[in-house]
């Protein structure tokens, strides 16, 4: 990982408006990473280290959470992400749709 990418990918993760979520696949087709979903959830997992990020509007693309994130669901449901059934988030109601 080099740091380019990686200001890349939190640049892009910052620009997901409140109330909306994005896959770690369609970040990662945004920085032109269209293959490495699970180098943008490496990334993630680090983005503390180069400020506050909010990482918690990035989830699967079937709408899973971060296991053992258990703040994750509590700040998507202040934002207004809405649910399904099954725990995960609605992805058709709450996709980041990028213009």
């Amino acid at each position: 990982m080099n740091e380019d990418l990686i200001y890349q990918v939190l640049a892009i993760v910052s620009e997901i408006p409140k109330g909306k979520v994005a896959s770690y696949k369609q970040i990662a087709t945004l920085a032109g990473r269209e293959h490495n979903a699970r180098l943008v959830g490496k990334i993630l997992s680090f983005s503390s280290l180069y400020g506050n990020y909010p990482c918690h509007r990035v989830v699967n693309s079937a709408g899973r959470l971060v296991p053992n994130w258990h703040e994750q669901r509590y700040l998507l449901l202040q934002e207004g992400v809405k649910f399904k059934a099954n725990g995960n988030v609605d992805m058709k109601e709450c996709r980041w749709q990028v213009k």
